[in-house]
């Protein structure tokens, strides 16, 4: 989606000369996730909080634990997400009092959400809601034709740029994540594999949720969504959370395995941890002040310290295949070529890259001949059509393997007879 570009153009345009292209990118995720804190803040003060749980409510927000940590400053829709959806409940809550504006920002929110995220679109049940109440009505309509404006006016775009006949298919009806990746779909699924695919995403998704919340903050959620219960803006946030925790695991359970719907997640974050602090507050009330001081100040510490833990969880998980692929780079012959991770390729190398088809090798050599690609790259992490060519058994439809620390880069050969037009 186009608005984690948006920003980091922005990023580029204004940095570019001090920072470097990455950096300056960087920079301005960095500047809108510093505004986390704050959001939380006065989401968790919208909610019933004391001031003093409601800094603590920032500090959890800000720290981002073990997940949310390293999500705040990578070049991805996290920070962005998470504080276009804590500011919608916050405008959500004045909108239910009938602030036509507050409807309007809410509705320009939603629609800003479905441009980080595509799954944020479901966040406009919400403003039915809204219009739904006789007292809300005018912020609710405001504020879900502004939403549908944003919405239609990107579809459009698609729509004038081709669009994609098969969307449905490539999302919800996928057999193979795989699939999701090929010119030609090919995988099937019978009716008790896609049950228990989903039933397997539900359960992938619920336990994500919970180490989300560094899973010792369940607890003091559950405790602070019952004690703000009576507020609108808290009903919103669990119903939307159920809502797209649904939508995730039965209609795109393979996206939502592999990484979608941690995503999602970071719309609702902020705001969990505004309710976790209101949580926490209800139940400390009854305790002794040492006892409040020690849980508080663990819980901080636990927090910080599980972000240190993913902070470098993320640096071996994703540095360290980028320093084996720039150690591959000069064996790639000039010119474009293809590879899974086309959008990493692209960065590494700084010339075109396409994504490699998962339809096999033989389809392959075919798009790299129809878009002049001069080599295919294969990773240790690839396509199951692969893995004979990776092992070397087959099919020989390229140059012999250049291999790269077990990065093979195969050479397009000389002539490439396809099945379909390479004009």
């Amino acid at each position: 989606m186009p608005l984690t570009t948006v920003v980091q153009a922005a990023g580029i345009a204004t940095l570019e000369p001090l920072l470097g292209a990455f950096r300056s990118a960087q920079a301005a995720i960095v500047l809108v996730a510093a505004f986390i804190p704050a959001a939380t803040y006065a989401a968790a003060r919208s909610v019933g909080a004391t001031p003093r749980a409601a800094l603590a409510g920032a500090a959890l927000a800000g720290i981002g634990g073990g997940a949310f940590a390293p999500a705040w400053v990578t070049l991805d829709s996290f920070a962005i997400a998470a504080l276009a959806g804590t500011c919608f409940f916050i405008a959500f809550a004045q909108a239910v009092d009938g602030s036509v504006r507050a409807g309007a920002l809410a509705g320009g929110l939603v629609g800003l959400l479905f441009l980080a995220r595509a799954e944020g679109s479901l966040f406009g049940v919400a403003l039915l809601a809204l219009a739904a109440r006789p007292r809300s009505r005018r912020a609710g309509v405001v504020g879900a034709a502004l939403a549908l404006l944003i919405g239609l006016a990107w579809l459009a775009r698609g729509q004038l740029l081709g669009g994609s006949p098969d969307l449905l298919a490539r999302s919800a009806l996928l057999a193979r994540y795989e699939d999701f990746f090929a010119i030609t779909p090919a995988g099937s699924a019978d009716f008790a594999a896609l049950v228990t695919t989903r039933l397997a995403a539900l359960w992938s998704d619920l336990v994500v949720a919970l180490f989300g919340l560094l899973v010792f903050l369940a607890f003091p959620l559950l405790l602070g969504v019952r004690a703000a219960w009576q507020f609108p803006a808290m009903r919103a946030f669990a119903g939307l959370a159920l809502l797209i925790y649904l939508a995730e695991g039965v209609i795109w359970p393979l996206h939502a395995t592999r990484g979608s719907y941690f995503h999602s997640l970071a719309a609702f974050y902020p705001f969990a941890m505004g309710a976790v602090a209101l949580g926490g507050e209800t139940w400390l009330a009854r305790r002794d002040v040492p006892v409040r001081r020690l849980a508080v100040t663990g819980t901080l510490a636990a927090a910080l310290g599980l972000a240190v833990f993913g902070l470098t969880t993320w640096n071996t998980a994703f540095n360290a295949p980028y320093r084996a692929r720039l150690a591959a780079l000069d064996a790639i012959p000039a010119g474009p070529f293809l590879a899974i991770d086309a959008a990493a390729w692209r960065y590494i190398a700084d010339r075109p890259v396409f994504v490699t088809p998962a339809d096999g090798p033989g389809i392959a050599a075919c798009v790299a001949a129809r878009y002049g690609a001069s080599s295919v790259v294969v990773e240790p992490a690839h396509f199951s059509t692969y893995d004979g060519l990776f092992r070397g058994l087959g099919p020989q439809v390229f140059e012999p393997a250049i291999d790269r620390g077990g990065i093979l880069i195969f050479p397009m050969p000389a002539r490439v007879i396809c099945g379909f037009d390479q004009q």
